[in-house]
């Protein structure tokens, strides 16, 4: 009889044995995607089910070999498994009336308890979080809602179920998701959880299929506007397609997005305004917003509605700009600063600007004070006093206070650094409106600290990118003249290192910054400043998968690209964009038309028509090979007028020399006395000053 063989009737029995498999089951499901770039090839898990889904768990059991069967309802019988544990042909009855009756045998009563798989409780939260943001269109309220959930490590599944539910609606939710991402990214949904997003969502590309007959297309354009926005890196493209299998639809979607979208003319342009772009607005855009309502803010003293204007942006990632205005509005006008104080300070009270923004807009603002005190000269003094009465007011954390130095100004190495800053960047402005290379090398000789070359580098074309093209080839022109005379390639390494090792801070205020130190670098390359093989060590001196990582990988792909001289000549606008060869052809032409007619100023002339002044190097070169093939030194009056008139730079000139020094084993197999000719120019050219002092221990004495 059961009551005589223990406290559990058979049905109770059978209820703690499914409880007990369910345990075991549900411990063996996927909680958590792995990420694809750690492991080539996942599959991603159907959801977190068990692996029993579609058979009534109650009626489970597992045998000795881990099989899983059905068996009988009253847990007796079936194939593999023991039977019940006590067979009986009668019933007995408990009776509480019997003299014996002991209440130690009336069976337990167990209460059922259903047990919760946190992955489908996080799938359940998100699908209504989505909803309501594709209903109020409040990024903030998502983002904050999705921080409540305490559930990071399940954030490639939203991003999977944002994407997922978009593609089957229309334009505007499509356009909604996609800036929820951006917003989203970095701040809330680390870059490798959207990776891992995505990825998920390529590998399900099939099923996807099923249902929303043109997926691959649609979701091509969201990964090339992921792309656009920065929150994927391109290499993701390369990586994912060798992880998916080749016939998946998956890899469609990746040749779709690299042909139809992101190979395009404008293709951020068209990627951006693809689905209307009713929401979406550029970072241009924003930051006119923020100055505007900052501007309105200061004329009507409206705290509250500048607060409600900053709301409406719908853009928190990005409220560090909205701090680093309002502060350098109060330094530049110096009676909008208690208004400006009371704005941040009752922006942080009501959350509107979060406490990490307002942190990062002090800190950029520090980065760059050198710069905004040559526009207002108080900017230090005035910063330094306005730290301390943000942290005593509590609407700036008192750890930024960490990064600043007993006088208050931002830590960056010793005085020295920071003065050598502040003198290159007066040195750079100066160059940048005088054009005179010579002057700028005579300025930074005079600094005496060639051991800084590196942060000058950086310095320089960080200002450049900042401006127009006309001082980014200027900066790629310099380049070319301090590598001849004062830089050596090491100290040009190290500055592109420092400067593709702070990307990600340069794109905060530069918003195409990767795609344009790609450009100084393959240009570096084409001018001979670098060597192809320079690129591969200033990639491996960079973290793994980092934002500078992907710039040099363009870089190598600019360079290796089919007339990339050409065009990375002519990538700032410079000169009249003649290819190089071009160039080449012109500048044979004139000098053969200089041998003949022997017009000196018509030969100048031309040169300046090439338009091509860091190129005029090769007019040393061909100037000096043909002097030494026909035996004419009348080659030298034009370059000594050339030099006379500054047309051709000393630097230029000890670049052509070299070049000559260089192919002398060749130049000797076709011109026999060509040493000994070189030799003589090089003594002319010394005697003229056309030469750096430097180039002088390396010439050759004639024999080689």
């Amino acid at each position: 009889m059961a009551s005589s063989e223990g406290f559990l009737t058979n049905e109770q029995r059978e209820t703690l044995k499914v409880a007990c498999q369910n345990v075991e089951i549900l411990s063996s499901s996927p909680k958590s995607p792995t990420s694809f770039l750690s492991e080539h090839h996942i599959k991603a898990p159907t959801g977190g089910k068990a692996p029993t889904a579609g058979i009534a768990v109650r009626h489970v059991r597992r045998t000795h070999s881990g099989k899983l069967v059905r068996v009988k309802k009253e847990g007796g019988g079936g194939k593999g498994t023991w039977g019940k544990l006590l067979d009986t042909d009668g019933e007995s009855r408990i009776d509480r009336n019997d003299p014996n009756y002991d209440s130690g045998e009336e069976p337990y009563q167990l209460v059922g308890a259903t047990v919760v798989d946190p992955l489908d409780e996080y799938k359940k939260a998100v699908a209504s979080i989505i909803e309501e943001y594709f209903s109020t269109d409040d990024v903030v309220l998502a983002a904050s809602d999705l921080r409540e959930l305490s559930s990071s490590q399940y954030h490639p599944y939203f991003i999977k179920r944002l994407v997922s539910m978009a593609m089957d609606r229309h334009d505007k939710e499509k356009e909604m998701a996609s800036v929820l991402l951006s917003a989203l990214y970095a701040d809330v949904i680390s870059p490798a959880q959207i990776q891992d997003g995505f990825y998920m969502l390529l590998d399900s590309a099939d099923d996807l299929a099923v249902d929303i007959l043109d997926a691959v297309d649609i979701l091509a354009l969201f990964l090339a506007r992921a792309v656009v926005d920065d929150i994927l890196p391109p290499a993701f493209l390369t990586r994912a397609k060798k992880a998916l299998p080749e016939s998946s639809k998956g890899v469609q979607v990746i040749q779709t997005a690299e042909k139809s979208y992101l190979s395009a003319p404008h293709h951020a342009e068209l990627v951006e305004r693809r689905w209307g772009g009713s929401t979406h607005i550029t970072v241009e855009e924003v930051k006119k917003k923020i100055s505007g309502l900052l501007r309105e803010y200061v004329e009507s003293g409206d705290t509250l509605e500048a607060c409600r204007c900053i709301r409406e942006l719908g853009v928190s990632f990005y409220h560090h700009e909205v701090v680093k205005r309002a502060l350098i509005l109060s330094m530049e006008t110096r009676t909008a600063e208690p208004l400006i104080t009371k704005l941040l300070k009752e922006a942080a009270e009501e959350g509107v600007i979060s406490s990490s923004q307002m942190t990062k807009g002090f800190s950029r603002l520090a980065e760059s004070l050198d710069d905004l005190a040559l526009d207002i000269p108080s900017a230090k003094a005035l910063f330094q006093s306005l730290v301390p009465k943000a942290i005593s007011q509590g609407w700036l954390d008192d750890s930024f206070m960490e990064s600043l130095g007993e006088d208050g100004e931002v830590q960056d190495g010793d005085e020295k650094v920071r003065q050598y800053k502040k003198e290159i960047v007066s040195i750079i402005h100066e160059y940048f409106l005088s054009d005179d290379i010579p002057e700028l090398i005579q300025s930074l000789e005079d600094l005496g600290l060639p051991e800084y070359n590196a942060i000058f580098l950086k310095k320089l074309i960080t200002l450049a990118m900042d401006r127009k093209n006309r001082e980014k080839e200027m900066a790629s022109v310099l380049l070319s003249a301090l590598h001849i005379e004062i830089f050596s390639t090491e100290d040009i390494v190290n500055g592109f290192v420092l400067l593709l090792e702070s990307t990600e801070d340069t794109e905060l205020d530069i918003l195409d910054a990767s795609n344009e130190l790609a450009l100084f670098l393959a240009r570096a390359v084409i001018d001979d400043v670098l060597a192809p093989l320079n690129l591969e060590e200033i990639g491996s001196r960079l973290p793994p998968n980092c934002s500078g990582t992907e710039t040099v990988r363009m870089a190598q792909s600019l360079v290796s690209a089919r007339h990339s001289g050409e065009r990375l000549l002519r990538c700032w606008g410079g000169g009249t964009g003649w290819a190089v060869e071009d160039a080449k052809d012109k500048i044979a032409k004139l000098l053969e038309e200089y041998e003949s007619g022997r017009v000196v100023a018509e030969a100048c002339q031309c040169i300046r028509d090439i338009g091509m002044p860091f190129f005029n190097h090769e007019v040393v070169k061909k100037a000096l090979v043909m002097a030494m093939e026909k035996k004419n030194d009348s080659m030298l009056d034009l370059l000594q007028e050339c030099f006379g008139e500054g047309l051709i730079t000393i630097n230029q000139m000890t670049k052509g020399f070299t070049r000559i020094k260089d192919g002398l084993d060749d130049l000797a197999l076709d011109i026999p006395n060509a040493r000994e000719k070189f030799s003589f120019y090089v003594e002319h050219a010394q005697e003229k000053g056309w030469l750096l002092p430097s180039f002088g221990s390396s010439a050759p004495d004639g024999s080689h």
